[in-house]
């Protein structure tokens, strides 16, 4: 799923911020831990949170993604940030 969101997210330049969160790491383990309490529920591995919300729990074709991330860029004034859970 990294791969995919690496390949798209350069076309955005410094609007998009991409954070991996490895769960097997102590800091990405406790952002996991925050991100399922926020769910109600564990996070589905891989996921994909843009803004703090679960948008894809599978792997997106790259276009579905860029669409995506466009949609967002033209509503958005300060840019967007991406966590992908690993």
């Amino acid at each position: 799923m990294a791969r995919v969101v690496e390949s798209v997210t350069p076309d955005f330049g410094d609007a998009v911020k991409v954070d991996i969160i490895v769960i097997k790491q102590r800091e990405g383990a406790r952002r996991f831990r925050e991100i399922s309490k926020s769910l109600g529920r564990p996070a589905p591995v891989p996921s994909i949170f843009i803004e703090g919300q679960l948008v894809f729990d599978q792997t997106p074709p790259q276009e579905e993604l860029r669409d995506f991330l466009s949609r967002l860029l033209e509503k958005s004034t300060k840019g967007i940030s991406v966590e992908i859970g690993e």
